[in-house]
């Protein structure tokens, strides 16, 4: 009987330890949407900027009535995203939790957005996610006050992000933007990828070390937390396959493995919907080679939802096309290096000079090491997106400047220009050949979004804050940098390469990427900007459907681009907006009006501080908010970029993209710049064209412009570098500022030749 007792004791006692561990959150804790703070901006604020944009377009006779611009960021992240839980651990010297409402918040009262869009990752989506979700993106639009004129205006959506391993099987993320609210005009749950991304997300929960929270022990609940975050993802059922998206359960995961049947889907829900491609420079995950091609085929591209493209982001920019490639493809198809260019320096080529350096270091023979140097190359090429694993114990600073485009303006890390905006408007796709019908192209409008991963919508409107206005982080110290770099962190700088194991890289999909060295390129990040006719959700809508919008690197510069002749059925003319489609014989005539952004005030606004008290400032909005003064930047040019898509199939891209096209100064002056332009060579050229413009600002201090910080030799060659590192070696105060032209990018107008 004692001993039944005993047992029965013991039992208890084990009991009771399990249930106070769940009560206290030992096995982790759901960490919800949270609710966002229950104050608006006061409408008479709303009301002082409207009049006040009425009143600089008037100086700058815009013809009435003129339009209002509203600045809102289209990619905003929540710890609701795997990648941004794992940035916001303490072994990444992440913040902590930022949930939904902190979007909310953080658009409302520290970047004074007109509008955002929730853009959390659908592959790490579960259904009680997305049931918060929309809750938290209902209660911010209900805190917003009059829905013809509220405050700010949030939209519903998610991303879908989809990575291939090769170029054939790689698309790229894309953002879905829903139009309504209520639960019959949304789909019942967020549309994956499927694929390497879904795979690594829902093996997570295998990978990650059970003892995590004891190796860091002192933010033990933390660990407990993103676990119980991983083992949600997992314990979601994948879909049936061959079901209509309408009649499958709510209770699992849905996935489209590639834009056509992501497109498929949409269109067989009916929701209104808009796609907008990101990154596709992104050399962080897209493979060498990547090309916009494959997604102007057949239904792989849909024109009513893919209306947009993001040219600029946090993670730099995207529109400029080069003539350059990463690696080289033969007739045969076979990838091989590229020689160097005074424009840029392949990987790939890197990858030899530092197999060759070490090998000459050893005392081998010339031939020697010149073999080695090109196996090196070519096993680099071979290895992908990781392609540096081929390179033993190599060290960020080991790769200068190498994948990088030398001459671009903040561009995205190892950049890739076939995956350029300029590539995408200048090729055609001739899938009739024979026919009357014109070529097949992407008509794109230009936004900027943020991509912010820390709940923060809207980050530049002041350059400040690296750490957290942009996503720079990494290990808090050398021994978590070791851990966390896995086999990399114990390697030796090797003389000889060596091929890879794409199965050991596939499921180390984190070491296989360069997260070091993109932590120099992440900046705070761009905006996008609509002619609305008013402030509400609907207006906001149109404005983004008829394409009426723009692009803008963090700064509110007010931008107006028009062609003015277009011809009309009754034989006159009239003004087009830009992201308009005119077909016309004549040269195009066009007009450009710009206005530099508000200079800003140190600290916060009063309806910020009213809202939000001193400690949530500083978390949140990092102490500082949009703050403008009544001064504003001068206009210092306007660039004109000309496009002139392919007309024949196989008409080299380098030739058609002509950029700048036009350079117009701006007389300094606060009140902004007025120019005109025409195309005399349209007509006899005979062939279609793109015009788009930027308006460019003085130079001024920006995180990150300039991310290597190269030391240069005589010849103009990056000798060394000092990047800016997102983990401890960099000072967590330090905003590796340097000077670069903030701008605005137009919405092109596209400009058919009548024949």
């Amino acid at each position: 009987m004692r001993r039944v007792l005993l047992a029965l004791l013991v039992l208890v006692g084990l009991v009771a330890i399990y249930l106070a561990g769940a009560y206290y959150g030992y096995y982790g804790r759901h960490e919800g949407a949270g609710e966002p703070t229950a104050a608006r901006i006061p409408e008479a604020v709303v009301a002082a900027r409207a009049q006040r944009q009425r009143a600089e377009a008037a100086a700058l006779s815009v013809a009435a009535p003129a339009k209002q611009i509203l600045f809102g960021d289209l990619h905003v992240h929540t710890t609701f995203s795997s990648d941004a839980f794992m940035g916001s651990l303490p072994i990444l010297q992440g913040e902590g939790a930022h949930p939904v409402a902190d979007a909310c918040d953080y658009a409302r009262f520290c970047s004074s957005l007109d509008f955002w869009s929730i853009n959390d990752h659908a592959e790490a989506s579960s259904p009680r996610r997305w049931e918060e979700t929309k809750e938290a993106i209902r209660q911010c639009n209900a805190l917003a006050g009059d829905p013809a004129n509220p405050d700010v205006t949030a939209f519903l959506g998610w991303e879908w992000s989809q990575v291939g391993i090769t170029p054939d099987a790689h698309y790229g993320h894309k953002n879905v933007v829903l139009r309504g609210l209520d639960d019959d005009a949304v789909p019942a749950r967020p549309i994956g990828a499927a694929g390497l991304a879904t795979d690594a997300l829902r093996d997570a929960a295998a990978r990650i070390p059970r003892l995590l929270p004891f190796a860091d022990f002192g933010h033990r609940q933390r660990y407990w937390n993103f676990l119980a975050f991983v083992d949600e993802i997992a314990a979601v059922p994948r879909c049936p396959e061959g079901v209509p998206s309408s009649e499958l359960p709510a209770d699992c995961y849905e996935s489209a493995a590639t834009p056509k049947e992501l497109f498929g889907k949409l269109r067989e829900l009916g929701h209104d919907a808009i796609v907008i491609p990101h990154g596709n420079t992104w050399g962080f995950y897209s493979p060498p080679g990547i090309t916009w091609d494959k997604q102007l085929a057949g239904a792989e591209h849909d024109p009513e939802r893919q209306i947009l493209v993001e040219v600029f982001s946090g993670h730099g920019n995207s529109e400029e096309y080069r003539d350059w490639q990463a690696v080289a493809i033969g007739a045969d198809g076979k990838a091989t290096c590229p020689a160097p260019r005074r424009d840029y320096l392949p990987s790939c080529w890197r990858a030899g000079e530092i197999i060759e350096a070490r090998c000459r270091a050893e005392g081998a023979n010339d031939a020697e090491c010149a073999a080695r140097a090109a196996q090196a190359r070519q096993l680099y090429v071979d290895g992908l997106i990781a392609g540096h694993r081929t390179v033993p114990g190599v060290a960020t600073e080991d790769w200068l400047d190498a994948g990088q485009c030398r001459d671009c303006f903040l561009p995205a890390f190892n950049y890739r220009p076939g995956g350029s905006s300029q590539y995408a408007l200048a090729i055609s796709s001739f899938e009739a050949p024979g026919s009357a019908a014109r070529p097949r192209r992407f008509e794109f409008g230009f936004i900027g979004s943020s991509d912010n991963h820390q709940a923060r919508a809207g980050t530049g409107y002041k350059e400040f804050g690296r750490r957290g206005n942009t996503e720079a982080r990494g290990a808090r110290d050398a021994g978590w940098r070791t851990r966390l770099r896995g086999r990399a962190g114990e390697e030796q700088p090797l003389a000889t390469p060596r091929p890879l194991d794409f199965d050991t890289e596939r499921r180390n999909a984190v070491g296989a990427l360069e997260a070091e060295r993109q932590a120099s390129f992440f900046m705070t990040g761009g905006l996008a900007a609509v002619h609305g006719e008013g402030r509400s959700r609907e207006a906001i809508w149109a404005a983004l459907q008829r394409k009426e919008v723009y692009a803008t690197s963090g700064d509110r510069i007010l931008l107006w681009f028009h062609l003015l002749n277009a011809p009309t059925a009754a034989g006159g003319v009239a003004a087009v907006p830009m992201g308009g489609k005119v077909a016309m014989r004549g040269a195009p005539r066009f007009e450009v009006r710009a206005v530099g952004a508000h200079v800003q005030k140190p600290g916060c606004p009063e309806f910020s501080t009213a809202a939000l008290d001193a400690a949530r400032i500083e978390h949140l909005c990092k102490g500082e908010c949009f703050h403008p003064s009544d001064e504003r930047k001068p206009i210092t040019r306007i660039e004109v970029v000309r496009i002139r898509p392919q007309a024949t199939p196989g008409e080299p891209v380098a030739n058609l993209v002509e950029d700048p096209w036009k350079v117009l100064p701006c007389e300094p002056s606060q009140a902004g710049c007025v120019v005109q332009f025409e195309d005399p060579e349209f007509e006899s050229a005979g062939r279609d064209a793109a015009y788009y413009v930027r308006a460019i600002e003085p130079p001024s201090p920006v995180v990150n412009a300039d991310p290597l910080r190269c030391e240069y030799d005589a010849a103009g060659n990056c000798v060394k570098v000092n990047p800016c590192y997102g983990d401890f070696r960099t000072a967590a105060d330090d905003d590796c500022l340097a000077d670069a032209e903030e701008r605005a990018w137009s919405s092109p107008i596209y400009v058919d030749a009548l024949r």
